[in-house]
């Protein structure tokens, strides 16, 4: 399906990142691992197709390490052409005006900011190619406000604005902008929110969270030419009509 892209993901030490690099070097795509740490992104490769993975460190909060990252994944196995940014944090959790400034303007940096960074680093080589593919990692969060994720609403929302405005700037030039909402997925994130004990979302038992699988499984699809008429949109999983597109089963 995916033969011939490449394909970099953010924050794919885990959770729905780690998935995602699976299936997409299931899909055939050659996938960039990137994690903070590059023992992380190493480990995550090694449970890719073989031959279909190589590892990068990269920390989404610090704009040398992104272009590094990107210029080395060039360097290797050439630029890429399927981008899933997927990193960032839930952090800080806690109500406004009793969260650390800085941890908050860090949430924002790293959810919003550092997502833009990566974009501003691979869509010149997209650009000369004509083509090219964002999926920027959404949330419910993005178009509500949940208590205490002020700062992980805010830089949310912010990207969902940063996928319109591609596929406005960007669209008739062949790159095609997605924003996902993955659900409430069973991943680490999940447990920082079940141990802050704030909003509801942090009552919820992990026996009913989502399986990182049936996210991977729809991030690959929008990657595909399947989806073309979807670019510019924010899908979200629950969606009954998004899920059938994608191969993934009823809620």
């Amino acid at each position: 399906m995916l033969e011939g892209e490449i394909a970099l993901v953010t924050g794919a030490k885990g959770g729905i990142g780690a998935a995602t690099a699976i299936a997409l070097a299931e899909a055939g795509a050659t996938v960039v691992v990137t994690a903070r740490r590059l023992a992380d992104a190493e480990a995550t490769a090694a449970r890719c197709a073989e031959g279909r993975a190589i590892a990068v460190a990269c920390d989404v909060s610090d704009a040398a390490s992104i272009e590094a990252a990107v210029a080395e994944a060039t360097a290797r196995v050439g630029a890429p052409s399927l981008l899933v940014n997927n990193a960032g944090t839930v952090q800080p959790i806690g109500l406004l005006h009793e969260t650390d400034p800085a941890a908050w303007a860090a949430s924002v940096n790293a959810n919003l900011v550092g997502a833009v960074a990566v974009i501003r680093a691979v869509l010149p080589a997209m650009l000369a190619n004509g083509r090219g593919t964002i999926v920027n990692l959404s949330s419910g969060a993005a178009h509500r406000p949940m208590e205490g994720w002020s700062a992980y609403c805010a830089g949310k929302a912010g990207l969902a604005m940063v996928t319109r405005s591609l596929a406005l700037e960007y669209g008739a030039r062949g790159i095609r902008a997605f924003g996902f909402a993955p659900g409430v997925v069973d991943t680490d994130m999940q447990g920082v929110i079940r141990a802050s004990g704030i909003n509801p979302v942090s009552q919820l038992p992990r026996e009913n969270l989502g399986s990182v699988d049936g996210p991977a499984q729809a991030i690959v699809y929008l990657c595909s030419a399947a989806a073309d008429d979807l670019a510019g949109q924010e899908l979200d999983i629950r969606e009954a009509d998004f899920r059938a597109r994608a191969g993934l089963p009823p809620v």
